[in-house]
């Protein structure tokens, strides 16, 4: 897709075309996520990223997939002590204890709220819309590692919160439609 520059994001208006954070701008960044699995790979990214780069998660996005085993929900959620220390061997992904604690938890409760609701997907929608806060402390009492800034950038960057692109950008003209709720 071939946007002019001027009407870009300002972050990503001067960065050169195929720069990694251009293509998650173009492709992925503010669009609706329809599956558990993708909705909670992005939480698991946000909550990487913390203290770090969005540049270094987005380099590390396929060993991620690869060492979270397609972040298949069931299979996480299962993962016991001993993946766990391969998992902070593995140089490939951030190894970080709590992190990676924090992520087989937050699929253990995300198991529940398919049990409760159908889908994590169905479990959000169904609390949209709410304001920031009150998705920080909805979120604070089913998952782990989810403060203010990786609830916020998580639900940002699947739509559930506006933000994503500056209304001049033609993503966020491509992506509203999408998100009627941002409109109101």
């Amino acid at each position: 897709m071939d946007i002019p520059e001027k009407k870009y994001c300002l972050f990503v208006k001067s960065l050169p075309k195929g720069n990694i954070h251009r293509k998650y701008h173009d492709e992925e960044y503010g669009l609706p996520i329809q599956s558990d699995e993708g909705l909670f790979e992005r939480l698991v990214l946000e909550m990487n990223q913390a203290g770090l780069s969005w540049e270094i998660i987005l380099k590390k996005k396929d060993h991620f997939f690869k060492a979270y085993q397609g972040f298949k929900i069931d299979k996480v959620a299962a993962f016991d002590n001993t993946k766990i220390e391969s998992l902070l061997l593995d140089s490939g992904i951030i190894r970080n204890r709590l992190k990676i604690q924090a992520a087989i938890y937050n699929a253990q409760s995300i198991l529940q709220l398919q049990k409760e609701f159908g889908s994590f997907k169905k479990w959000l929608d169904m609390n949209h819309p709410l304001e920031k806060d009150e998705w920080v402390r909805l979120f604070k009492k089913h998952f782990k590692f989810t403060g203010g800034e990786i609830v916020h950038e998580f639900l940002m960057s699947c739509g559930y919160l506006p933000g994503a692109h500056a209304s001049t950008c033609p993503i966020y003209k491509k992506i509203l439609p999408l998100h009627p709720a941002w409109l109101s």
